[in-house]
């Protein structure tokens, strides 16, 4: 949904509260959405939320900086955090002040741009460095969240705190896992109406995977929906509850996993939140099922690896899809949900754009859960040979498995060779963004492949449950990097322009009313390329790899970009955790170990801007 979509949604709503109309269900409460937040996102002056604003589509109508001038962007000033790790996530700005937040331990800063970001106040938490131990794939955190006067910190060990803005004094904290079971966080919430959203990891560990929705007020649980289990632990209704098209009948999990598997089941919610205020629904994406080896798991293992629709006020889910059932390659399916408005085959749809670790794009009704598009999004995906499009079909909405990589059929302690994507996807975490401009998706890639050997593992609480080894290395028969950066329309689910990169392009991507499309790459470039074609237009190398998101905003008439840099997450984990046995970092050192040929570790906040 595009910004104006966003106020039309706004006025409408809030109109219709004040009448007394609703347009699902009962009389809804005055405010649809988070008033304050829904203006900030509005303001393209501020950067607000994480993925630009609650559509996910990382889009700014800020166009000082564009295809013509970018040419001539300089290094404006620039911040160290302290930290060297894996800075994944953006700062936020929200009036004349900059939210910096970084890895483990989780530290936060205020900085005042009218004092040349001067240090108004600084928050470490005191955490249990055990905590690391347990966190799979580096110490990153994907960033703040912000909503009338509160930021919130959702820590490593689960703790997720209220720091008021202004002072960053504590005004309510609330623990939402266990790190003993391998309950760790390191995704961003999302605040929505009176609520914040928040999600756990883990899904290494056995973790069950849920998402919990605390009251903005005192941080007191109002909700929480498991993503496996029985339906009264899932907020399902069997009967309301879709999946393309049909209710998901009772119980709908339970059946599909061997015994109570599923209570270590996996499906954790790492990933992004989005949130559309007229269908008023909550989006997010579950992640693998445990353990790695699928043997152990017979089943479709619902509903980890699935897209979610959520009613915020209470919890219960609107429609299911799933999009790899039985994964059997680690295919997490927590990437964020892009909230779109466009026509196809001659219809205005209400769409969700999701470009899954699978390596297929898809296009959905966002209202209903119906499929549209299903489509590879990166040639070398091997694994599955297309989603079955026919609605008559008994495998309508499923891939179809190729034999030779099905890591199951060929059964355990047996090396399956030539995957593609490997188990970090043809995309991870990394947010696309979307141009309104273009109508186009630009989609940060990994273009990598696997080897993959499941193995018997048994479950321990707070103990690894994976049950695979692996190793990655670049897709053959290509350019030979591991990495493209590619426009995407998904009305026809085709790739646009693609440009390849040496290494995965681990970055979040920023489009701009500029005609322009920034992200940045693991040896530590930021780019800037032409929206339209593709056509690079400046590169800069900061001081570190970048797996940080690109942002942008406006301060006294002037446009800036920022970006962290500092290389780590699973890519980068061997450089982050000094690991250096090709198959630790679940397969990615090996395949990575070529990066430490062209960055190191580094912990900066870089700010650019035209000169004057």
């Amino acid at each position: 949904m595009t910004r104006s979509a966003m106020r039309a949604a706004k006025a409408a709503f809030l109109g219709a509260a004040l009448s007394g109309a609703a347009f699902f269900g009962p009389a809804l409460a005055p405010a649809l959405a988070n008033d304050g937040l829904l203006a900030l996102q509005d303001d393209p002056k501020q950067w607000t939320m994480q993925l630009g604003d609650y559509a996910g589509n990382r889009y700014s109508e800020l166009d000082q900086i564009n295809a013509e001038n970018v040419k001539n962007l300089q290094v404006s000033w620039t911040f160290s955090t302290g930290v060297l790790r894996g800075h994944e996530g953006s700062p936020l700005v929200v009036g004349d002040v900059m939210y910096v937040h970084t890895p483990f331990p989780n530290t936060v800063y205020a900085l005042d741009l009218n004092d040349d970001g001067r240090i108004l106040w600084r928050y470490t938490p005191q955490q249990n460095p055990e905590v690391i131990g347990v966190m799979c794939c580096d110490t990153v955190y994907r960033g703040l969240a912000y909503a009338d006067g509160v930021l919130f910190l959702h820590q490593a060990d689960t703790t997720l705190v209220a720091l008021d803005a202004k002072t960053g004094d504590v005004k309510w904290s609330v623990v939402n896992g266990d790190p003993a079971k391998g309950e760790t966080n390191t995704t961003t919430v999302l605040p929505v109406k009176d609520k914040v959203i928040v999600g756990i990891s883990g899904g290494e560990y056995g973790v069950r995977g849920h998402v919990t929705a605390y009251n903005v007020s005192d941080g007191s649980m109002a909700w929480r929906a498991y993503s496996t289990g029985p339906d009264d632990e899932m907020l399902v209704d069997p009967e309301k509850t879709t999946v393309l098209g049909k209710p998901v009948g009772a119980n709908s999990s339970l059946e599909s996993w061997e015994g109570d598997q599923w209570k270590i089941g996996g499906g954790t919610t790492w990933g992004w939140f989005t949130y559309d205020p007229e269908a008023d629904l909550v989006y997010y994406g579950t992640g693998n099922p445990s353990t790695w080896n699928p043997s152990q798991r017979p089943g479709d293992n619902k509903w980890s690896m699935t897209i979610m629709a959520r009613d915020p006020d209470t919890g219960v889910a609107r429609w299911f899809y799933q999009k790899t059932p039985h994964d059997e390659w680690d295919y997490d399916g927590i990437n964020e949900n892009l909230l779109v408005d466009q026509e196809i085959d001659g219809v205005e749809r209400k769409l969700l754009v999701n470009f899954d670790r699978n390596g297929f794009g898809y296009t959905l009704d966002r209202l209903t859960g119906e499929l549209l598009v299903a489509e590879k999004y990166d040639p070398a995906v091997n694994w599955a040979t297309h989603v079955d499009m026919d609605p008559a079909s008994a495998t309508y909405g499923r891939p179809q498995v190729v034999a030779e990589f099905s890591t199951e059929q060929n059964g355990e302690d047996v090396n399956s060779t030539g995957i593609c994507p490997a188990a970090l996807g043809s995309k991870d975490q990394q947010p696309s963004a979307f141009s309104p401009k273009t109508g186009l998706f630009y989609v940060p890639t990994n273009h990598v492949c696997m080897d993959y050997e499941p193995f018997r593992v048994s479950y321990t609480a707070g103990q690894p449950y994976v049950g695979a080894t692996l190793s990655m290395y670049p897709a053959p028969d290509s350019h030979g990097g591991m990495g493209n950066f590619i426009a995407w329309d998904a009305t026809q689910g085709k790739i646009a322009w693609s440009l390849p990169e040496r290494f995965s392009v681990w970055s979040g991507a920023l489009a701009t009313a500029g005609d322009i499309v920034f992200y940045g790459t693991l040896e530590g470039y930021l780019k800037a390329v032409d929206s339209k074609t593709g056509e690079e237009l400046y590169r800069f190398k900061t001081p570190s790899g970048i797996i940080g998101n690109v942002m942008t905003y406006e301060h006294k008439g002037k446009q800036y970009i920022g970006v962290l840099s500092g290389v780590g997450g699973w890519a980068g984990i061997g450089l982050a955790a000094g690991l250096t046995n090709a198959n630790d970092g679940l397969g990615a050192v090996g395949g990575y170990a070529a990066l430490s040929d062209y960055t190191a570790l580094g912990g900066q906040l870089t700010v650019f801007a035209l000169p004057n």
